[in-house]
């Protein structure tokens, strides 16, 4: 089978790993950068588990950063005043 997989494009190695969440008050928050050009526009998906219901929020700003790693920096301290602000109300 292994023959055939490769034969037909499948692949043996294991999926990428998601990347680890920042947690913050019990809010699971996901850097999650959309490329732009050379700019990285700031973005995220912030998560919480709220009655045994897992709630989501696509956090997306206007702001553009020059590199990645800036924007995942951005994109962690606006999605934690997203939260001190709103609280649960974010999945509103």
């Amino acid at each position: 089978m292994s023959f055939l997989k490769k034969l037909f494009g499948g692949s043996d190695a294991a999926a990428p790993k998601a990347p680890e969440p920042e947690m913050y008050k019990g809010f699971a928050i996901f850097p999650d950068p959309i490329a732009e050009g050379k700019h990285y526009r700031l973005a995220a998906r912030v998560e919480k588990e709220i009655d045994g219901e897992l709630k989501i929020h696509k956090l997306i700003r206007a702001d553009t950063l020059n590199s990645n790693e800036a924007a995942v920096e951005a994109a962690i301290q606006k999605a934690k005043v997203a939260i001190d602000q709103m609280g649960d109300r974010l999945f509103n």
